[in-house]
């Protein structure tokens, strides 16, 4: 039964600290915008692809 009265303090100061650290997370913008970083990397793939394409196109093709 004692040890209760240590694990009730030590859940407290552990409830708070992760508290803290979702607000922190909140202020510093850490969720403001999901989604983007998803879609640059699709996006920036694709771009390089369409840029070889139109590369290759205005290329001439030699048929030695």
């Amino acid at each position: 039964m004692n040890i209760i009265y240590l694990l009730i303090p030590i859940s407290l100061l552990l409830v708070a600290a992760i508290i803290y650290f979702l607000f922190w997370a909140i202020r510093s913008g850490q969720f403001d915008d999901l989604e983007s970083s998803g879609h640059q990397i699709l996006m920036d793939d694709d771009r390089n692809v369409i840029e070889n394409a139109d590369e290759s196109k205005t290329e001439p093709h030699n048929s030695d």
